[in-house]
């Protein structure tokens, strides 16, 4: 078998999508992909990520929340963006990195404003959900 590819995804806050995608694709692909998530601006990691993805049969309690920069040494091949402000303050990668942008909504900031708790959960499931299928069907140049 070859190598695994190394991909990360990043996000402003690495605590909410860019946590599910890691943990997505270490579940779904681990066998094909070395996943890592960062934020450009970490936070910590969102307790209604942990209880959405454990829902779901992930956990993901242990995970940090990681700036972009602990990375400085690791070859990425594919780095996704999964928010425009991370698009915008990605970093510098060398070319046989493939950039990515596939961006998803953002449940903290959608949860704003005075919804109900029922609503949102299904905000935070419908984008954990989004997360896995982009997982499942993400395409390499060498698949």
């Amino acid at each position: 078998m070859s190598e695994k590819k190394r991909i990360l995804f990043l996000c402003t806050g690495n605590s909410c999508r860019s946590q599910m995608a890691e943990a997505w694709t270490r579940h779904l692909r681990g066998d094909e992909f070395e996943a890592y998530s960062a934020g450009t601006s970490p936070r910590g990691i969102d307790p209604m990520a942990v209880h959405v993805m454990a829902e779901a049969g992930v956990n993901i309690s242990s995970q940090k929340s990681k700036s972009i920069d602990s990375f400085g040494m690791i070859e990425f091949d594919y780095v996704v963006t999964m928010c425009d402000d991370a698009r915008e303050s990605c970093p510098y990668y060398p070319a046989k990195t493939k950039l990515i942008h596939h961006g998803f909504d953002d449940p903290p900031e959608l949860a704003k404003g005075g919804k109900k708790e029922s609503e949102i959960i299904d905000i935070y499931r419908r984008v954990r959900d989004e997360i896995k299928d982009y997982v499942i069907n993400f395409e390499t140049a060498d698949s």
